[in-house]
């Protein structure tokens, strides 16, 4: 039985060869699409996974509201793991992270070579996360000072083999420091939140340990079988009223954490599990860029819809050209076959339809590949889906949709009343379907719905672009590491200053992108400091040239001169920060502040000379926080204000100088637009890769709303020839054919808008600067739903409307 099925359906796929492919077309279009974001998603929700202990493991996040600054950091104070590890038996290891400045140089050969995957880290590493040793001892790598784990690749790329345990690498710290390879660790896995190529020891780092006041280690720990996470949060309140409180108490003048909570203050320690770092964290520092969960939900739908499309099309072709079968299934009834046969014979086809599309599908996946993974940043390959469990889903796959999609045409066909068909009374009701109907709108609600959301991402994206960000970001080259060059950093900005084409140069650690250098200390409008009067904000340390040399604007006061001498001891405040000390004129005013050194009991105060314009220094989805600057020393970075044609020539002559100064240290810049739009990659990929769904669910869409054209216009052949006859023009039988089509897609944008409005506001909130959605986008979408609908199906109005009368009507 189960052959004949395959047979009549294989007869049937050839014989309606237009139906098989507009289906085919269309199902194999969502399977692909569906096939590509599940590969997408099931990448993202595995992250981390391959840790042995990664439902026990845990981040320490600190959180603090302070001063007009609200902090959600992924770093706590030094000593926390130890303190949890040494005060509660639930914590049954901890480890630290630790990197000052996100890069090493690590002499290879003659030359120097900028590493940026690098980290310090405590002897504990192994203990709490599964990264298996290629050669060495990870139970001891880590235990003395200058040692170093790397991973395979790095072995390779410094060694030429994976064998490298016991040699040593150099790095530029104090001059010249060498570390002993104590073991090679497989490269990293792809899917985890962080990636190290070289793991340094926690004993080389120069750093105040003991500090509860200064957040600057990532630091994990695992927790014991059986423990509740949720619960074990509750200790950190003893332990910030324990630890904290004493060293807190030395600069502010507090008496309970109860009491500077209720100066609107807050300090608080959090768990984050190891699992939901990757999709649910979005806080500073991170050690790697995180994905989003929101992005995660987004294409999931997206793709599950454009897969709905796919189905729907199926349905709506089956059921629009129900009468050619009609007579079919009348026939077979009443030779007596059962409905449960139909049913079964229908879903074969559906299913067989679907298997064909399946492979398609995997062409047209394997084809995309390459510019998906350009789209979404990922590495994946169509030979993922081998895997064991990928392989029962792909099995699985066109089992369902045959089924979802076959299902109800199979029981609408096998449903006919034999002699209601074979009295040729079917083709009345062929018209007008409801469901059908029903079917276009989702799609086409669908359709709409996604060209909205690309042109409103789109124009948030624009609006960033354009937005004025309080400094230039354009033509300002930012080289990197120029702190090495050590006493000659200073030569060589000037060196490069008196090249032609450049038109200001400044010492630039802290730029205004959210991969840059930041620095927090706490202020107060008077000499004694205490919750009310503290504020916590940005301090960045600058040299006579950086205003300049930024675009930025002092809307008040000066910017610091060489003029002045005390001018060591100023500061230059934003408009926040001179807002949130409510002075009417700033200007003279005084801030203070403690020393930088552990402990430093000494108070400063700085003199307020400048008002600086707001400028933006993180994403525009976050406000402007209080900042400030002083002068000192931040040059392990440089910034040139250029404008050339030739920036290749530039670069050539900037270099060039460098090599001067520094033969063995590699030169490395970027400019500071191209960072800028580095903070916007997430939305930039969204911007793309919603607007390839959107082609995909239109293109699909489109093949349906032709199929079922091509079909209505076959069932309203004599109703044409009858009008034609009667004097009806082809211009009125066009508009009569496309009519109910457009009616369909107006009522598609009815039920869009308020969807796509709810869902584009939802995601807008993650803005603080963000644009207003205007009515035209809705409308523009509108208008192209229908012109893509009236262009679809215009072809076979205007071919039904064309037709001789003399041939549709001649058998009557």
């Amino acid at each position: 039985m189960l052959k004949n099925y395959f047979k009549i359906a294989w007869r049937n796929l050839v014989k309606n060869k237009a139906f098989s492919v507009i289906n085919i077309t269309g199902l194999a279009s969502g399977l692909a699409c569906f096939i590509l974001i599940a590969l997408y998603v099931a990448d993202e929700l595995s992250y981390d996974r391959f840790n042995e202990k990664a439902n026990r493991i845990y981040r320490v996040n600190t959180d603090i509201v302070f001063g007009g600054t609200n902090l959600h950091m992924a770093t706590t104070c030094d000593p926390m793991g130890a303190t949890l590890k040494r005060d509660y038996p639930q914590v049954e290891e901890y480890v630290r992270f630790y990197n000052s400045n996100g890069s090493k140089l690590v002499k290879k050969g003659n030359e120097f070579i900028n590493e940026n995957n690098v980290v310090h880290a405590d002897s504990t590493l192994f203990d709490v996360f599964t990264l298996p040793a290629v050669g060495g001892n990870t139970k001891t790598a880590l235990n003395e000072p200058n040692t170093v784990v790397i991973n395979a690749s790095t072995a390779m790329k410094y060694f030429g083999t994976t064998d490298a345990v016991g040699k040593t690498i150099e790095t530029n710290e104090n001059n010249s420091t060498l570390y002993k390879v104590t073991a090679v660790i497989k490269d990293i896995p792809h899917n985890a939140h962080f990636n190290f190529d070289f793991i340094f020891s926690m004993d080389n780092v120069q750093y105040d340990f003991g500090n509860y006041l200064s957040c600057n280690h990532q630091t994990y720990i695992v927790l014991k079988e059986g423990t509740d996470y949720k619960v074990f949060e509750k200790n950190f309140a003893q332990v910030a009223e324990k630890y904290v409180l004493p060293q807190a108490s030395q600069f502010l003048n507090i008496s309970s954490l109860a009491d500077f909570k209720k100066a609107g203050n807050k300090l608080e320690y959090t768990l984050m599990p190891l699992t939901d770092i990757h999709l649910h964290s979005d806080r500073s520092p991170e050690l790697g860029i995180n994905g989003s969960v929101e992005y995660v939900y987004i294409f999931s739908a997206v793709a599950f819809f454009v897969l709905l499309l796919a189905c729907v099309n199926f349905m709506n072709l089956s059921t629009a050209r129900s009468a050619g079968r009609a007579k079919e299934v009348g026939m077979r009834k009443v030779m007596g076959t059962q409905r449960k046969a139909l049913i079964g014979q229908f879903l074969t086809e559906s299913v067989l339809m679907t298997f064909v599309s399946l492979l398609i599908a995997l062409v047209i996946a394997a084809f995309c590949m390459q510019y998906f993974n350009a789209l979404s940043g990922k590495s994946l390959a169509i030979t993922d889906l081998l895997r064991p469990g990928y392989l029962t889903f792909l099995i699985l796959l066109p089992l369902a949709v045959g089924v979802v999609a076959g299902g109800y045409p199979a029981f609408y066909l096998s449903g006919f009343k034999p002699i209601t068909v074979l009295k040729g009374k079917m083709n009345a009701g062929v018209k007008k379907s409801g469901l059908r109907n029903a079917l276009v709108v989702i799609q086409f609600s669908t359709s709409i719905i996604l060209i909205v959301g690309t042109m409103v991402v789109y124009r948030q994206l624009n609006y960033i672009q354009t937005k004025k960000l309080g400094f230039n970001k354009d033509q300002l080259l930012i080289v990197n590491g120029t702190g090495s060059l050590g006493k000659n950093s200073e030569v060589f900005k000037n060196e490069v200053a008196k090249i032609t084409g450049v038109n200001g140069a400044s010492s630039a650690g802290f730029l205004p992108v959210s991969n840059s250098s930041r620095s927090d200390f706490t202020y107060s409008k008077s000499a004694v400091m205490d919750s009310k009067s503290g504020l916590n904000m940005q301090t960045w340390r600058i040299d006579y040239d950086y205003i300049k040399t930024m675009g930025m604007e002092i809307i008040q006061g000066r910017n610091f001169s060489k003029d002045f001498g005390a001018d060591s001891g100023a500061v230059i405040i934003n408009e926040s920060t001179a807002a949130l000390l409510g002075y009417k004129d700033p200007i003279g005013n005084k801030i203070y502040s403690y020393g930088e050194g552990q402990f430093s009991k000494q108070l400063f105060a700085y003199n307020i000379i400048g008002v600086v314009k707001n400028f933006h220094y993180e994403s525009l989805r976050q406000t402007v926080a209080p900042l400030c600057f002083r002068l000192g020393d931040a040059g392990w970075a440089t910034a040139f204000k250029v404008s050339t044609a030739d920036v290749k020539g530039l670069v050539a002559n900037i270099e060039t100088e460098w090599k001067k100064l520094s033969p063995a240290m590699p030169f490395s810049y970027q400019f500071l637009d191209d960072s800028f739009n580095e903070m916007y990659k997430v939305e930039q990929r969204t911007g793309k890769l919603g607007l390839s769904l959107s082609i995909v669910a239109i293109l699909i869409a489109c093949l349906g709303l032709f199929g079922l054209a091509t079909y209505m216009a076959e069932q309203r052949t004599k109703e044409m020839g009858v009008r034609k006859v009667l004097g009806a023009t082809t211009e009125s039988l066009v508009k009569l054919l496309s009519a109910d089509f457009l009616r369909l897609v107006l009522i598609a944008l009815i039920v869009a808008v308020p969807v796509a409005w709810t869902l584009m506001h939802f995601w807008l909130k993650d803005f603080a600067f963000r644009i207003n959605m205007p009515w035209w986008v809705f409308v523009a979408a509108g208008l192209s739903a229908m012109l893509i609908a009236l262009l679809t199906v215009s072809y076979q109005s205007i071919k039904a409307a064309l037709t001789n009368p003399v041939k549709s009507l001649r058998s009557e």
